[in-house]
């Protein structure tokens, strides 16, 4: 469970900041792997949502934590091993969300900032349903359907076309007259409430049973077998397009009433506006709409409707600057705090959780919420402030419980008249449940500020924290030993097989000379025990990224171990540099802190672990073992790709948005200050210190003409 911190966004410090965007970018990645790979999400939109909102509100406070792995910088999820991939000509990115009725203001006021058009200006924007199902997109050449896939990451999908073409609603072939020679229609595969219940009742006796529509939807249509597809009740919805040969309309509706004169369904509910009231007033009809449509949705879906403006606006980084969905808010209930269980994480992190009767809430059953911390509990800020009124929470107490803001439901409240006389506080343990070592909280050394978060003591003897670690080592996303997976590591650390991850390595030589073999043990077998040792074995050589990734070093996730694999290529230069870093005014260290998207917080955790004497004998005895090899180089035809670029001055022939848009378009990553690693600044006029600096240290400089001629 992840240990996330109650504390209000503009009460963090630097160092819980980072802390929780390091655990909020874990977090995510997991629900992420849940709902699109896996079809089986363990939360709802509406706290997905908030663990998304929160990490992005910690990241625009302080922006110089953003880390490599955010969540901000992904969309969706790897494609399935399953099925073949399909790269998309077009990225299929996901969309901004607004909460409020002022989010929806910022955005509008986004676009005429960043277009330049004045107040008086009308924009019309388009509203319709977002559509709760999974994403497709159907590419046409000739009017003839030849390829489907799922969104993927954005960039790679899943290849289902056979299974896209047992859905009725997708066309084999395009109707009418008028459609380019290729075009990718994109748009959202669903299943209606009726089919939904009818397909539960009639997979009843096979004992599975789907928990919502769009599990239902998601889970048919990424069948090995397009026969089962096929027997599903799918639908799909047209609202969007990628790659398209020749201009067919000017407008966003103009293109949408195209799709339906070539024969798909589009969303009857769509409308424009040129206000951000008309557009509210849209929200609020399709919200009263909501329970009766017969599908699920979870929002409205707003984009700019002038398809010239649209290009001008482009894409950030995961989303396109002229579309945003407008969420529908949480739902509440109340239930009793039936007890508090503490539970410890990885890092040592003792976290409670509050276990409730059982109620439903927006029609999931809700058992279990996060309580966060040990002040969070009594009804204290990070800063000594009251969080509910001072209301402490106790067992025994009734509790409203919301389907939003953390990875479970949170309590929001808690109602003091219906509290028992004979309560008592709850006592959080100074001793860690899994080992009986001490658990602290740390006192931040340059702050003084005590720690929310309560630590066990007990570090490497701690079962909690070392079977987790082993975890991380073999989990898929780090060395990835097929056949290791959590069960065989809690087996294998209990029985004293594997406690440190280079035991893994040495279990194949050391089971030769045991007395008790493991092709002996309940459930295993010559073939099975044959096949982990292969596994392990191909697993001596592994990519630099997914070793250090391993490691299970805080504050290192996985796209920050890519950017340190790429600058130090390889683990012993990793090694000595970051030992070198040690002392803060040598030049190891700034090398380290000006790697784009390394901080100081992910440089001193760096520098902890490779200091740390006991890490030294642990790390060298599994390299003994295993030998990490350097990333692939990437490649690009960009003239700037991979080169650090600087703007600064007065830009006139484009907006300084759009400017760092088309860099970061063509691979170049744009920085906000000057460094030794920035390859190029760009100025304009009125440019001050920057340029000076860039002038110092001697880095090339070159106005808006110059980098027009750079890039081409």
């Amino acid at each position: 469970m992840a240990e996330l911190d109650g504390t209000p966004v503009d009460e963090l410090t630097l160092e819980q900041a980072a802390g929780e965007l390091e655990r909020l970018a874990a977090t995510i990645a997991d629900h992420d792997q849940h709902y699109h790979q896996d079809d089986a999400p363990k939360i709802d939109d509406a706290q997905y949502d908030a663990l998304k909102r929160r990490n992005l509100e910690i990241e625009v406070r302080f922006p110089e934590l953003i880390r490599s792995d955010s969540p901000s910088k992904r969309v969706g999820y790897a494609p399935s091993e399953k099925f073949s991939k399909y790269t998309h000509s077009v990225p299929m990115l996901s969309l901004d969300n607004a909460f409020s009725e002022g989010d929806v203001q910022d955005f509008v006021g986004r676009v005429r900032r960043f277009l330049g058009l004045d107040g008086d200006v009308a924009i019309p924007i388009t509203a319709e349903p977002k559509i709760d199902g999974l994403s497709a997109s159907l590419r046409y050449e000739n009017g003839v359907l030849v390829n489907g896939a799922t969104r993927g990451d954005g960039q790679v999908g899943e290849n289902v076309t056979g299974n896209l073409r047992t859905v009725e609603t997708i066309p084999q072939r395009l109707k009418g007259s008028g459609w380019p020679d290729i075009i990718e229609i994109r748009g959202e595969v669903y299943m209606a409430h009726e089919d939904f219940k009818a397909l539960n009742a009639r997979m009843l006796d096979s004992g599975r049973q789907f928990a919502n529509p769009r599990n239902a939807a998601a889970g048919s249509l990424r069948q090995l077998d397009a026969r089962i597809t096929a027997e599903r009740p799918l639908r799909f919805f047209a609202y969007a397009w990628g790659e398209i040969s020749a201009p067919v309309a000017t407008s966003q509706l103009e293109m949408i009433e195209n799709f339906k004169a070539w024969g798909f369904d589009i969303n009857p509910l769509m409308r424009r506006g040129e206000t951000v009231a008309e557009l509210i007033a849209v929200y609020n009809d399709i919200e009263a709409q909501r329970a009766s449509l017969g599908y699920d949705i979870d929002g409205v879906v707003y984009k700019v409707d002038d398809l010239a403006l649209q290009a001008r606006l482009g894409f950030a980084s995961r989303f396109p600057r002229w579309a945003i969905a407008h969420k529908f808010p949480a739902e509440q209930a109340t239930t009793i705090l039936e007890d508090i269980e503490i539970q410890v994480g990885r890092t040592g992190a003792l976290t409670p959780v509050a276990k409730l009767r059982p109620v439903t809430v927006g029609g999931v059953v809700v058992s279990n919420a996060t309580l966060h911390n040990g002040d969070y509990i009594a009804g204290i800020g990070a800063n000594g402030e009251p969080i509910r009124e001072g209301r402490d929470l106790r067992k025994g107490d009734q509790v409203t419980v919301q389907r939003a803001g953390d990875v479970i439901p949170q309590i929001v409240d808690v109602d003091i008249s219906a509290r028992a006389a004979n309560s008592k506080p709850f006592e959080f343990p100074e001793i860690c449940p899994a080992c009986g070592s001490h658990a602290v909280r740390e006192v931040n050394a340059k702050s003084g500020k005590i720690d929310v978060i309560r630590r066990c003591t007990g570090g490497l003897i701690c079962p909690a924290q070392a079977v987790e670690k082993l975890k991380h080592f073999v989990s898929r996303n780090a060395l990835d030993i097929d056949g290791f997976g959590d069960k065989q590591v809690e087996a294998f650390y209990h029985d004293g097989l594997v406690t440190r991850p280079a035991d893994i390595f040495t279990l194949q030589a050391r089971d030769k000379r045991s007395l008790k073999r493991l092709k002996d043990r309940e459930g295993w077998g010559g073939t099975s025990v044959r096949n982990l040792f292969e596994a392990i074995d191909e697993r001596r050589n592994v990519v630099l990224n997914r070793f250090i990734f391993g490691l299970g070093i805080r504050h290192i996730g996985e796209g920050t171990a890519k950017l340190l694999a790429r600058q130090y290529e390889d683990f012993e230069g990793l090694r000595s540099a970051v030992k070198a870093a040690a002392d803060e005014t040598s030049d190891a260290w700034m090398d380290l802190v000006n790697i784009d998207g390394i901080g100081e917080t992910v440089a001193h955790a760096l520098v902890e672990f490779f200091t740390e004497p006991h890490n030294d004998e642990a790390l060298d005895t599994l390299l003994e073992q295993v030998s990490p090899t350097p990333m692939e180089k990437t490649a690009s035809d960009s003239p700037v790709a991979g080169k650090t670029v600087v703007f600064t001055g007065a830009l006139e022939k484009f907006s300084r948005d759009e400017a760092k848009a088309m860099a970061e378009r063509l691979g170049a990553k744009v920085a906000g200050s000057v460094s030794k690693k920035t390859d190029l600044l760009v100025a304009g006029p009125g440019a001050g210190s920057k340029l000076k600096k860039a002038q110092d240290l001697e880095i090339e400089i070159t106005d808006e003409d110059g980098w027009l001629a750079i890039v081409g």
